[in-house]
């Protein structure tokens, strides 16, 4: 079964830097694209990042612009979110998802909390 494993969330000062990880397995990887997205408490969730397949597209919602980059390793069946200069409004909850037709299938998400 399809499983996506988040990992690498927690507690940075403003300004700061992560790398989240989500590990894939039940599928071929390198078929699909991925997604990233979050939610922050008592809001939607919104899409953050997409790379498609073979990684040589990507695509960012425009707060995420020029601070994170996404990327993905197929030997590895990894996608990453390198997040830089982070915000306290980038606080939430971060889940990678990938859409195997007719399912959108999600991991159990990583908590990032940006505070001083």
């Amino acid at each position: 079964q399809v499983q996506l494993v988040e990992s690498g969330g927690g507690l940075v000062q403003p300004g700061g830097s992560l790398r989240l990880s989500c590990a894939a397995s039940g599928f071929t990887f390198s078929n699909y694209a991925m997604k990233w997205y979050r939610q922050a408490p008592g809001k939607e969730r919104e899409s953050v990042a997409i790379i498609t397949s073979a990684g040589g597209n990507t695509n960012y919602a425009d707060s995420a612009k020029g601070r994170f980059t996404i990327s993905r390793d197929n030997s590895k069946n990894t996608v990453y979110l390198q997040m830089t200069s982070l915000k306290p409004e980038d606080t939430a909850v971060y889940y990678c998802n990938v859409f195997i037709h007719p399912w959108a299938y999600w991991g159990q998400g990583t908590q990032v909390t940006v505070s001083s």
